[in-house]
């Protein structure tokens, strides 16, 4: 069977599956319905389950204290929180043993402190696949947890990030002193300030990614490192655009003070260029580490510079 006739097939079962039971949020272990997400939520409590989500539009948001929690969208794409967070925080606060969440849209999300994304991570491991965020404060806020792994994958970051009205700067992702992100095989465009991806992690794994900036709107890094990282920046494609608050490089290491290793950070295979029309002069990589890094094998258009030491 070809995978887009499988692709159908698998939705259409879903959505049946959903028209014999009236509730949108179900419980894939135990077929339980229930009307509210953090219903759903509560139900799988410090134990282990996967929540379906029905298709439509939802102004809900949930909390998970314990458990190891999956948010699965019944048809990726079709389910879409809108606006409604909890806590003041985030439409999914996350602090359980762990998190999968697969092909949810989260948009709209905004909170009083000018801080709010779709999800918000303060304890466990999280995975991101299929999700969209959209027109949001942020896209994904962490905590510290040292423990933890993140990995996000095939997602859209979309019209994200806020650096105004005399607050602190927020961006599309925005990790904390989490253990080892990767984000791979994912889009960032259309940043409204801030970075596009900001990791305070020890070690990160960035690749295989688009970041496009031609319709960014005083926009900062691309990529920030702020206290330094091992790991590696790998075959990413880059764009710098017109609209920018901070011009001055694409990725940057260290910038707010070298307090971890940075020594032998891969930055490679990646192509980078400034948007058509744009006369600039700008550094791809700058770095205040001091650290031996791994720079090399990348493509870089005109008017950027490879490296330059802070």
């Amino acid at each position: 069977m070809k995978k887009t006739a499988l692709f159908v097939l698998t939705a259409l079962c879903a959505v049946a599956a959903f028209a014999r039971s009236p509730a949108a949020f179900r419980n894939g272990e135990k077929g339980r319905g229930y009307a509210s997400l953090q219903k759903a939520v509560d139900g799988i409590g410090s134990g282990e389950g996967t929540i379906i989500i029905a298709p439509g539009t939802y102004r809900q948001c949930a909390i998970q204290k314990a458990g190891v929690i999956a948010f699965r969208a019944a048809v990726p794409g079709q389910t879409i929180f809108d606006g409604a967070t909890c806590e003041g925080k985030a439409a999914l606060v996350l602090r359980g043993r762990a998190a999968r969440i697969d092909g949810v849209v989260f948009q709209n999300m905004r909170v009083p402190d000018a801080n709010g994304p779709g999800i918000r991570l303060e304890k466990g491991d999280l995975t991101v696949t299929r999700a969209i965020f959209r027109n949001s404060q942020q896209g994904i806020l962490t905590a510290d947890d040292k423990a933890g792994e993140i990995r996000i994958t095939q997602s859209t970051f979309s019209g994200l990030g806020r650096c105004d009205r005399g607050l602190s700067c927020v961006h599309s992702v925005y990790i904390g002193g989490y253990g080892s992100p990767t984000v791979t095989n994912s889009r960032f465009e259309r940043g409204n300030g801030g970075h596009y991806i900001k990791s305070s992690a020890r070690q990160v794994s960035i690749t295989d990614n688009a970041f496009d900036d031609t319709r960014g709107r005083k926009t900062q890094y691309i990529i920030d490192l702020p206290n330094g990282a091992t790991g590696k920046i790998v075959r990413n494609m880059f764009v710098q655009g017109a609209s920018k608050e901070n011009d001055s490089a694409f990725i940057t290491v260290a910038a707010e003070g070298w307090t971890q290793s940075s020594a032998g950070l891969a930055i490679n295979a990646n192509e980078a260029s400034i948007a058509h029309g744009v006369n600039r002069q700008t550094i791809f990589l700058a770095d205040w580490s001091g650290d031996r890094l791994a720079l090399g094998g990348n493509r870089l258009g005109r008017g950027l510079k490879p490296f330059q030491r802070r």
